[in-house]
């Protein structure tokens, strides 16, 4: 009967039907197309283009909204050709990153962070970083505090009011570190750790408390920066016997910091395990790699530790290394372990420089 009644009638939408449907109403059936199509209905008028983009119909495209989330692997040989990983699907995907809207300065880049949808590259040619969100074809260059200015470590922080990037650098016989707050848009310097906090820099800091938590060498101990204020501190625990590597990575959606770490002695690991800090500040261990999974990672980081790197990605903690083409990933929630196939786009000549980012694709976060 549906069929016969719209027999004869227009195909097009009748303007006076549209025009009298309700604001709140016709913002919730736009929250349901899919990201593509919303994001080409911007150029049709003005009132869709400041649609997309207010408060209330942000708060209802975000929950109506199911995005892919991806690891985005980048490599000296792919140069601004990312393959991504869509962990939603379990698939690799083609999916070409629009990178034509970055700045003339930006012709040459490294990817070094990032977090919440945003990205953080440093430009070799203009000493500076951009921060960028593909999705929105949105980017900021920031100069950097001075110049020559060299840092061996970069972390990408997201806050309720913004982003912050801490930045280590080593000038001289001191370390410093900076901050730059992107709610004011300018650094801020202040004293490094001593000794040098880490002996590996493909390790970011893990955001936990407003602070940002590092394992130091050995003999290995956590100690974490105030982003904030810019203090330091150690942090009084005590850590599991005969480590072999430590890494930190943090769940800043529910508050946790996590570690994983080798186990073994005179520098081989015989296990894996991970651990969870508790309330009163001890680490509690959570899981343990099986040990056939043990062996295959050993044997790709050739027990060479300071390849080896952690990320969170989507309630999964992912363990990497610099020269390997394979993820190593734990379901938290279930506890299980599992491997991240190779892209097929990758060479087998391909032998170092493999380095993974999370990408959750937000469009609203703002450079």
């Amino acid at each position: 009967m549906i069929a016969k009644s719209l027999k004869g009638r227009s195909a097009a939408m009748d303007p006076g039907i549209w025009s009298k449907l309700p604001p709140e109403l016709l913002e919730l059936i736009l929250s349901f197309l899919p990201l593509k199509t919303l994001l080409n209905l911007r150029s049709t008028c003005k009132h869709f283009k400041s649609l997309v983009f207010s408060p209330s119909f942000i708060s209802k495209y975000s929950s109506a909204s199911l995005f892919s989330s991806f690891f985005l692997l980048s490599h000296p040989q792919c140069y601004s050709n990312f393959p991504l990983y869509d962990t939603t699907r379990g698939a690799w995907r083609k999916l070409a990153l629009p990178l034509s809207f970055l700045p003339p300065s930006a012709a040459q880049f490294n990817l070094l962070s990032s977090c919440n949808g945003l990205f953080c590259f440093s430009l070799p040619n203009s000493s500076s970083l951009l921060v960028c969100n593909l999705l929105a074809k949105s980017s900021r260059p920031i100069q950097f505090p001075f110049f020559p200015f060299a840092f061996e470590m970069l972390t990408l922080v997201s806050t309720p009011h913004g982003y912050k990037i801490f930045l280590l650098c080593s000038k001289f016989s001191s370390n410093y570190a900076f901050v730059y707050d992107s709610k004011v848009h300018s650094w801020r310097q202040f004293d490094g750790f001593q000794p040098l906090l880490a002996d590996n820099f493909h390790q970011e800091g893990a955001s936990f408390n407003g602070s940002l938590y590092f394992a130091t060498p050995e003999p290995f101990s956590v100690v974490c920066f105030d982003l904030e204020n810019g203090k330091w501190e150690n942090l009084d625990t005590e850590m599991p016997r005969e480590l072999t590597f430590v890494r930190l990575v943090s769940n800043t959606d529910e508050g946790k910091l996590y570690m994983v770490g080798g186990i073994g002695r005179n520098g081989i690991s015989r296990s894996m395990k991970l651990w969870e800090m508790g309330d009163g500040g001890n680490w509690v261990e959570v899981e343990r790699l099986p040990e056939l999974m043990c062996r295959k990672f050993m044997s790709v980081c050739y027990h060479n530790y300071e390849h080896v790197y952690c990320f969170w990605h989507q309630g999964m903690i992912c363990v990497c290394c610099h020269t390997w083409p394979e993820i190593l990933y734990c379901k938290v929630s279930r506890r299980t372990w599992h491997w991240i196939p190779k892209c097929p786009s990758i060479p087998d000549k391909w032998s170092c420089g493999f380095r993974w980012f999370s990408f959750v694709p937000d469009l609203y976060t703002l450079a």
